[in-house]
């Protein structure tokens, strides 16, 4: 029996992998506005970063230059950005301001939601949509669809 582990210790069940037009320069606006930490970059030819791994909070993203031609696509290619990425954070005002302040374009700024978030949604240079939340109150299923209907 092997002694590999089949999700190997850092990571999660699901990591997201990031194509990027200008990859050096998100790992370092990443560190800015989120506070990511590179843990790694590999590079590739005429020096663009072919593969990098940043860590926010407990999670590992994974980015890289867009490649087209390997089925890597940035927003700006495909027109915008097909998923969004959920941060969550001990205080979300806060990190919303870092964020912003950074550079990123604030799509909606920190409310108090029905299903017990603080939420902020951002866009950063590059294209990625990002949410950020702090969780403030545990609300059941039952609680939710009140709220919501309330709306």
């Amino acid at each position: 029996m092997s002694s590999i582990k089949p999700v190997p210790d850092g990571y999660h069940s699901v990591t997201p992998h990031l194509a990027i037009r200008g990859a050096a320069a998100a790992i370092e606006f990443y560190a800015k506005a989120f506070g990511a930490e590179e843990l790694f970059r590999m590079p590739g030819p005429g020096g663009i970063v072919m593969h990098a791994e940043v860590r926010l909070g407990d999670s590992i993203v994974m980015l890289g230059e867009e490649s087209p031609e390997m089925g890597a696509t940035a927003p700006p290619t495909i027109g915008g950005s097909a998923v969004g990425l959920l941060l969550y954070v001990g205080d979300v005002d806060a990190a919303c301001n870092r964020a912003t302040s950074a550079g990123c374009t604030l799509e909606m700024p920190p409310t108090d939601m029905f299903w017990g978030d603080r939420y902020c949604k951002l866009r950063d240079p590059f294209g990625h949509k990002w949410s950020i939340a702090t969780h403030k109150e545990d609300v059941s299923p039952e609680e939710m669809a009140r709220r919501l209907a309330a709306m």
